[in-house]
């Protein structure tokens, strides 16, 4: 019978343990948060603005690598392939995303926003040649920033509907910011002496289309593309003709070519963000999206001499 009595008290100690370990493996699942990977730092900018801590949020390119080259390594891509949602960028940006399996849901930007064609001879991109080229930086439209928005809004509400209130207020805090640097944008570009401004590449042309400006670029849309002679000769000559005070180069590129003709023009040459990544300094700043789109509207209304 003491033996019978030991068994039981045994067995209720056990099921006492086990009952706290479910417990606490419940409360860890629970407590875990999903995991959404996104591809380009705009992108990044939007899910971390509406989440508001709620999600694991991954971002695929590391701060300081250029977007049009990056190569995800097998660690991350098996980081990509345990997120509940994947978001990339699309328009060729990525070329990797091609010939991956992912295994979660996946959403192409790039198909729910609009995109440009290049206008002339000089524009193409690495990724995408012919007829069907378009350019890929459409998160510098701030239209095409608030669809994308109101994309990631809906998404995250989907896989984590619990928090549906925070996501559309967040969502809605975050598009007057975006509605904000577009009114900015056109305030300050109304009135200007100049109307072009020169680049290492194009990758401004939502900014220049949006905003009634134009861009004269070294190596059109290619920020890889090696500079011929009669380009370097062209640029000068456009600096010397419309008596250009600054061109700009992107910090992710050789900026050998424009520090050349600046020095034989006899200009200065500035940094101006693309924002298909930022620099580790500038994550450091903890600069976001709106920030650098401010700074680069100093840049572009100095530039172009506007009042």
């Amino acid at each position: 019978m003491k033996d019978f009595r030991n068994i039981i008290f045994v067995l209720i100690i056990a099921t006492f343990l086990l009952q706290m370990y479910v417990s606490k493996e419940d409360a860890k699942v629970k407590n875990e948060k999903l995991t959404v990977s996104l591809s380009t730092f705009a992108l990044y900018d939007i899910a971390k603005n509406i989440s508001q801590d709620t999600l694991e949020l991954v971002m695929i390119l590391p701060l300081g690598v250029d977007a049009h080259s990056f190569e995800p390594t097998p660690k991350l891509m098996a980081k990509i392939m345990r997120s509940q949602l994947v978001i990339y960028s699309g328009a060729g940006l990525e070329p990797w995303t091609s010939s991956f399996e992912f295994k979660s849901k996946v959403i192409d930007m790039s198909k729910s926003v609009k995109l440009l064609k290049p206008k002339d001879k000089h524009d193409g991109h690495a990724h995408n040649h012919g007829h069907n080229a378009v350019d890929p930086h459409y998160w510098l439209d701030i239209q095409n920033m608030i669809s994308a928005t109101e994309l990631i809004s809906e998404e995250f509400i989907k896989i984590s509907p619990e928090n549906k209130q925070v996501y559309k207020s967040n969502s809605e805090k975050y598009i007057a910011k975006l509605k904000s640097i577009d009114a900015k944008y056109k305030k300050a570009l109304s009135n200007c002496k100049k109307e072009t401004i020169i680049v290492n590449h194009n990758a401004f042309s939502y900014l220049s289309s949006n905003y009634g400006f134009h861009v004269e670029a070294l190596n059109g849309l290619s920020p890889d593309a090696q500079p011929s002679a009669k380009d370097m000769v062209r640029v000068i000559e456009h600096v010397r003709e419309h008596d250009v005070k600054t061109i700009f180069f992107e910090s992710f590129v050789n900026d050998k070519a424009m520090k050349s003709i600046a020095q034989e023009a006899k200009v200065s040459v500035e940094v101006l963000q693309p924002l298909g990544n930022i620099t580790r300094d500038e994550a450091q700043k903890n600069l976001s999206y709106e920030d650098i789109m401010l700074d680069n509207l100093k840049k572009i209304s100095k530039a172009l001499v506007c009042e």
